[in-house]
Order: C-alpha cells, then structure tokens, then sequence
C-alpha cells in the first residue's frame, strides 16, 4: 500500500532514503535523519515579546506561501472544496502568513462532453504558467486539488518546486487518493512514487488515507467546523434536510425515494446547487420533499438549525469527510448516512446518527421510520452529535498545519540563501 516519502531537510533537499526503495513499497521505512528546521530566535521573540523586537529590531518576515487550489468564481456553483479553501485562505492570513493565490479553477462544463478536456489542459498551462511567475517570490507552495487531476498537475508542480528549490505541500482534497491510486495504470503509479507522494508535506483529511499513505511526511488535516448557534430542544424527527450538491451520486434520488413514505406534517427540504446530469423533474409532483435552492455557506448553520436531522445516503467517488455532516453535527443533528468509504469516521452507528446501505432507499427509509417512531433514540442521538461535533473545531488543526508550514518556509529561506550547485533533479 502507499507510503509517503520523507520530508527535505534544512537545506532544501531530500532526506536520504535506501538506494533504490521506493517511497510506496511495502516494508519498514529506512532510518532517517533528523530533518526538523529549527526556529529562530528571531521567530521566538517576535511571538513573546522578546528583547529583539522590543528593542526596536527589525521584524522577520511574514512566511510566504503561493497557495495553488480552486476558489469560488462566479461561473462556479459552491461546493465543499471551494468553501474550504476559502477558510484555509483566511486561517493562514489570521496567522501571519503571506499567501499569494494562484486560482486553479475552470469555468463550468455544463452538458458538453467535448468541453472538459480542452478547458482542463488549458487550465493547466495556465496555473503552471502562472506558477513559473510567482514561485520565486515564496518560500514554499502549497497545492490543493483532487485525486482525478494529480499525475500531471502534482507532479508537474514537485519538478517545478524541485527546479525551484521551494519546498511542497500537498493537501489531498477528497477521501478517493488511494482508490484513483490503486485504478491508474503502471506509469500513473509510477509518476505518483517518483514525485508528488514524496512532497515535504502530505496533507491527507481522512484516517483510511493516513493509514494507506504511510511515511514521516504525512499528516492528517482534517476537516473541521466552528457552528455557532442557539441551542434548540427538538422533540422529535419532524423536518428532515438534504443539502449539498445535487449530484445522484449524493443518493439524492434514494433520498427523494424514501421520503414518498414521510407521514403527514414531516418534510424533506433539499438545498443545494444543480449539477449537470440531475434532473430536477425529480421533484415534480413529489408529496412531502420540496426545493429550497441553493445556500451561501454563511447561511448555512442557520439553515440546519431549523431542522431535525440530516439525510446524507452519499456514494459520491470522491467522499472524505463532508463539512455538512460536521456542521450538522454541531447543531445537535442526528445525522442518516451510509457506510461508504470514510463517512462511518464521522458517523458513529447509533451514537451520533444512523448508517444506512448506499444506493438503496429502503436502508434509508428503515432509519428514517425509526427515528420517527423512537422518541428516546432521536434524544439520545442529539446529544451524540453534539458531543461529537465539538471533536471538530477548527482551532488545533490549523495551528498545527501552521508550525509545519513555517518549517516548510524556513527551509525554502535556508535552501534560497544556500544556493546549491548539485542538480536539483537528482
């Protein structure tokens, strides 16, 4: 199964592993150096308060980091990717980073099949031409993107950091790395092994992934919240929500199905963005489910705290830790979700919600008609997900991917200044 590799060490440069194994073989790593960057007093006493600066020394400067990933655009409908870059943006900034974003986002496809490849190459050269003008005025380079688009894009950025002399992050967005991994051909794994896995940093959001991509260099960043709202005393499951991209593979026509059963005075309310391919007749003539339209992510703690409990028959390909079974969760929402890739990390069978089989609506109605008929489990599920939630918050997390991308850029400040002769593919 896949491993990651080691980190560089001060200098810039690789740790040193065993002539000729691999980062992915099976096995016992090999013995490595310590490849730590210490901090500088100059860092510290800026933190506390130290003699340098209050004697008037000149501050460090900030770290700088060229942030590579998708943001919102106004052609884009909101996903949970594009939220959460926004969020890391914001919590980098809030700890003194210096970001400069690079925007690797592609105008929408709508139905045309003929479209997707050309706008993707296209937005290739453009992100890597971009790349070429800024990498040099960062100390380290952080790349967010899914499993689909990382052999050329990922590994295109590990040579071009490698030319540079800048160290690399990559935070692998989605819980499907070790699926695209095991599915692509010899030289897709190949590529994987030789370059992007052995990133300095291996950011991955799930536990499957830190257990398959075993190495020093990775680290779990998980996906976290900070849902604040009034605490309601809800009695029952009455007012059930669906909210996320309308995507069948979301299990939203499972979701449609199941709720045809809903007895009178209980609803399924879906919000969300249409996606290409979803049909909204689906909700045409429907009894108890209506379309709410889509929701701007500040309104969405609101949202779900007018509801009961969240229904989430996922077996999206590319599920990790989905920020809404969080924020529901926060709000004190039992959440019905399917045992499918990493959810059950989240959702823990009758102790903050219910996990029901993907793809089949009578799983799903089954947990729903308990709900509905067991007042004391609803209770107790409530306050499950509220305990659970709290696991959640956003605070330690990015503190800590924080410490480890200040040593990312004190290595690429170290390596700039040592201007190394060796070839910096070898």
């Amino acid at each position: 199964m896949p491993r990651g590799a080691p980190p560089r060490d001060g200098t810039g440069q690789g740790c040193p592993s065993q002539p000729g194994q691999s980062p992915l073989l099976d096995g016992q790593p090999a013995a490595l150096p310590d490849c730590s960057v210490p901090e500088p007093a100059s860092d510290r006493d800026r933190r506390s308060g130290g003699e340098a600066v209050a004697s008037g020394a000149h501050a460090p400067p900030l770290p700088r980091i060229l942030y590579v990933t998708a943001m919102p655009t106004g052609d884009h409908e909101i996903g949970g990717m594009r939220v959460r870059a926004v969020e890391l943006l914001r919590q980098l900034r809030a700890r003194e980073f210096e970001v400069d974003v690079l925007n690797s986002s592609r105008p929408e496809t709508g139905r045309n099949i003929l479209r997707p490849n050309a706008q993707g190459l296209a937005m290739i050269w453009r992100v890597l031409r971009g790349a070429l003008t800024k990498i040099w005025r960062c100390d380290a380079v952080l790349l967010r993107m899914s499993a689909q688009t990382a052999h050329v894009v990922a590994s295109a950025f590990w040579l071009l950091c490698r030319v540079a002399r800048k160290p690399l992050a990559l935070d692998c967005v989605g819980g499907n790395w070790d699926e695209i991994y095991q599915e692509s051909g010899r030289f897709a794994r190949w590529s994987a092994d030789r370059f992007y896995l052995r990133s300095e940093l291996l950011l991955v959001e799930t536990l499957h992934l830190v257990r398959t991509f075993r190495g020093p260099n990775v680290r779990r960043f998980p996906n976290t919240k900070d849902v604040r709202v009034p605490r309601i005393e809800r009695p029952g499951a009455r007012k059930l929500i669906f909210l996320g991209q309308l995507r069948l593979e979301k299990g939203l026509a499972e979701a449609l199905e199941a709720c045809r059963n809903l007895p009178e005075g209980c609803r399924l309310q879906v919000f969300g963005p249409r996606m290409p391919n979803t049909e909204m007749p689906l909700f045409d003539g429907h009894p108890r489910a209506t379309y709410g339209g889509v929701l701007q992510p500040e309104d969405v703690p609101r949202v779900l705290n007018e509801h009961d409990v969240l229904v989430m028959p996922s077996y999206f390909s590319g599920e990790g830790h989905p920020g809404v079974i969080i924020e529901a969760l926060q709000c004190g929402l039992p959440v019905i979700a399917t045992r499918w890739r990493s959810i059950p990390e989240l959702v823990q069978h009758e102790e903050n919600g219910l996990l029901v089989e993907p793809r089949s609506s009578a799983s799903l109605w089954a947990a729903i008609e308990r709900l509905l008929q067991d007042a004391a489990l609803y209770q107790r599920l409530s306050e499950g997900a509220r305990r659970s939630g709290e696991l959640h918050r956003p605070a330690t997390a990015y503190d800590e991917l924080a410490l480890e991308l200040r040593n990312l850029c004190r290595s690429g400040r170290i390596a700039a200044k040592a201007n190394i002769a060796e070839d910096p593919l070898a």
